[in-house]
């Protein structure tokens, strides 16, 4: 054992279809308003739209980073771990997709991309309409009156409106698919159009509904009540379940989207289900065409079965150990007077990485 010590995605032929991901890239602006829409990593429908609205683009940015901090925690123990391609971080701006080979391959891992990114923009939109930052939206005016007077609550407070928020995304990100071209490009357009949706139903699907009491001597005579939206790590959770059970569907579109097999075509498909066209690669072995990182060198969890355990994650390749020492302060103590004296600690770990 060894001793270490630690002190443009383009989906689509043709510019009409192009670059329906890029936004992702601003993500990694820090004040994406000082650079102006013009210079943003948008496509031309999306640039329009931001001229329009450019208070917006904070909220924008923060969903781009919603989205891909919840991709990378639900398969951050997982072959595909939801990496941004290495091309992406030294490229020019805008010049290269973050996720590579995942945005155009119409796998599971595409569904959950589209859905967790629309998802993300839906609930800062919508965070930022509820904390006033915009003139257009506020609170979901519509559950300012009304109740139940016989229960002994009513709406109140500032309900996050959601509408205003998925209307936003599908604005932001759904494009018509009379624009495309080709059979394939019209199904995985189509695909990627029902999982924007997909991540939005979510969104909606896991509005609460929070209560506060009013009343004598602390009684809850009456509850002033209002819908707010999840946390997105719980939004971010059903998008993984909706995942694990995404439908395959055909790679032709007649009237409308069908489950690749005939004996489950009768069985429905509904708005909140990830849908997906190719099957996944297995993320094993590097493939640098494809962008493919593999999982060679990943840390993994030599007793765990799952998906983070070193059998599967390292593809039954075997793994190689070795020992970290961390070296601490610890036992920390105040002396009169003035400083603090601590024991200098040191501990020994084992990490297990993928050969």
């Amino acid at each position: 054992m060894q001793l270490t010590t630690c002190v443009r995605e383009t989906l689509f032929t043709g510019a009409s279809q192009k670059t329906s991901l890029w936004w992702l890239g601003i993500a990694s602006f820090g004040v994406p308003e000082k650079l102006g829409c013009a210079n943003l990593p948008l496509n031309s429908r999306q640039k329009e739209l931001c001229k329009r609205k450019p208070y917006l683009l904070p909220s924008i940015r923060e969903g781009a980073r919603l989205g891909i901090q919840e991709c990378r925690s639900q398969f951050r123990h997982e072959r595909w771990n939801c990496m941004i391609t290495a091309a992406a971080t030294t490229a020019p701006m805008g010049a290269s997709p973050l996720f590579g080979y995942e945005l155009s391959s119409g796998t599971k891992e595409t569904a959950f991309i589209y859905a967790v990114m629309a998802a993300g923009l839906v609930h800062s939109v919508t965070r930022s309409c509820s904390a006033g930052n915009m003139t257009e939206c506020s609170c979901d005016t519509t559950l300012q009156n009304g109740g139940s007077a016989s229960e002994g609550w009513h709406w109140g407070g500032c309900s996050d409106d959601v509408q205003y928020g998925m209307w936003f995304s599908r604005k932001f990100l759904d494009f018509p698919i009379g624009n495309t071209t080709g059979k394939e490009n019209k199904v995985l357009l189509a695909m990627n159009l029902h999982n924007n949706e997909a991540g939005r139903q979510a969104v909606a699907k896991l509005m609460s509904v929070d209560c506060r009491c009013h009343g004598v001597s602390g009684s809850c005579a009456v509850k002033t009540c209002w819908k707010t939206m999840s946390s997105f790590e719980k939004i971010g959770h059903l998008l993984k379940d909706k995942y694990e059970n995404s439908i395959q569907i055909s790679d032709k579109i007649k009237r409308k989207m069908r489950r690749r097999e005939k004996d489950q075509r009768k069985i429905p498909i509904h708005k909140d289900d990830l849908l997906y066209v190719n099957k996944s690669p297995n993320y094993c072995v590097e493939d640098k065409k494809l962008g493919i990182p593999g999982t060679q060198g990943r840390e993994c969890n030599r007793t765990s079965e799952g998906a983070d355990g070193c059998n599967l994650l390292c593809c039954g390749r075997g793994y190689n150990t070795h020992v970290v020492r961390h070296v601490e302060r610890c036992e920390c103590k105040f002396i009169w007077c003035c400083y603090v004296r601590c024991r200098r600690c040191e501990s020994m770990t084992d990490v297990h990485t993928c050969k």
